[in-house]
């Protein structure tokens, strides 16, 4: 995965997709036409037209015939309840996975620090703007991708500390409880909210995918004493890989 510059089309389709998702383009209104997006974007009717097939193929527009393309309802998502998850030790699951001898596993990750959008502050309760260190992941099986990963943790909690770079620094690797555990943070609780969606492009270029396919998207939010310490999203296609948890009984 690549880190650098994304193509025209994608750009404006991010924008595009900023303005849906924030409610600036509610469902139902029409989308702005292909000459409009040109000139907005300063870009080519080829671009715009890409830009709008993306959004189309991520379900967040449709085409209605001879009226134009609109902002799609957005349906509330439901929860399905899950109990029983307890914390492992030692390092993340996809490492411990990685060192079994038939393991094929490699991976790549960037931490930077952002400001929290509101969608994030609300998951850390913090508010939106503060700062929190981001790190993106790409995990790859026998070279192909088979996972994206991005956690947000509020630097509130872990700036200035051994371990305010999940990959770096002593600890460097480990998990997020071991991680809190070395700046007496105590992880006693974690959520995981599992769903499926069209995949984003950005994603599907990345997993491989062609506009349109399905991922599983894995939404974990650590807390410590009700306070959330680190929350993140983990990408799977669909197609390819199923989720699997071992709970224990107790």
């Amino acid at each position: 995965m690549t880190f650098g510059e994304q193509p025209a089309y994608l750009r404006v389709a991010g924008d595009l997709r900023k303005k849906i998702v924030d409610g600036s383009l509610p469902p139902h209104t029409r989308l702005p036409s292909q000459a409009r997006i040109r000139e907005e974007y300063g870009v080519s009717d080829t671009v715009a037209l890409e830009a709008r097939k993306v959004l189309m193929a991520e379900g967040l527009v449709e085409g209605r015939s001879g009226s134009g393309t609109y902002v799609r309802e957005r349906p509330v998502p439901r929860r399905v309840a899950r109990t029983g998850y307890r914390a492992s030790g030692g390092s993340t699951p996809f490492r411990q996975e990685q060192a079994e001898d038939s393991a094929r596993g490699t991976w790549e990750c960037r931490s930077d620090q952002v400001e929290a959008s509101s969608a994030i502050a609300e998951r850390l309760g913090i508010r939106a703007g503060d700062r929190v260190m981001c790190t993106k992941y790409v995990y790859r099986d026998a070279g192909e991708t088979m996972m994206l990963s991005t956690s947000w943790e509020p630097l509130a909690v872990t700036g200035r500390t051994p371990v305010m770079l999940p990959e770096e620094g002593p600890l460097g690797g480990c998990g997020v409880v071991e991680r809190m555990a070395a700046i007496d943070v105590v992880v006693d609780n974690v959520a995981e909210e599992v769903g499926a969606r069209p995949g984003l492009a950005e994603e599907l270029m990345a997993l491989g995918g062609v506009p349109g396919h399905v991922v599983i998207v894995v939404q974990r939010t650590y807390y410590a004493s009700g306070r959330p310490v680190e929350t993140a999203d983990v990408v799977v296609p669909a197609d390819r890989y199923r989720i699997a948890y071992h709970l224990p009984v107790r």
